[in-house]
């Protein structure tokens, strides 16, 4: 019989379906991830949140997104068009395996919304 990892040692794994786009993400947002499924703590995906988004924005900036104010517009101030909108839904639903409505879209307009819909989202999935 193999050799099992103790739960206090277990490192938390991500299903393999989710485990390509964690990848994709900066060194920083992939341990805030793995905290958070190890934990279900959503307010620790503040990384996560603007590392999606960072991928997705047209333009640069002169501002680290972590350092943008909450009222920053995604489509005003970040230029994200439909295509980037589109794209960052898409992939926060395959990260966090969560579904996000065309309605619930529509609501978010600035960062601060960003960062408040998918900590919410993700929240009520439940702990992963």
């Amino acid at each position: 019989m193999p050799p099992s990892t103790p739960p206090s040692t277990a490192i938390p794994t991500v299903p393999a379906g989710r485990e390509q786009a964690v990848q994709q993400l900066p060194p920083d947002a992939q341990a805030a991830f793995r905290k958070f499924e190890a934990g279900g703590d959503a307010a620790a995906l503040d990384p996560v949140i603007l590392a999606i988004l960072e991928d997705f924005i047209p333009v640069q900036r002169t501002k680290r997104l972590a350092e943008l104010p909450d009222t920053t517009r995604l489509v005003e101030d970040l230029h994200l068009d439909s295509l980037a909108v589109a794209q960052v839904v898409f992939f926060t639903e395959d990260l966090f395996g969560v579904n996000i409505t065309n309605e619930e879209i529509v609501l978010i307009r600035t960062l601060g919304d960003l960062r408040g819909f998918i900590q919410r989202k993700v929240a009520s999935r439940g702990a992963p």
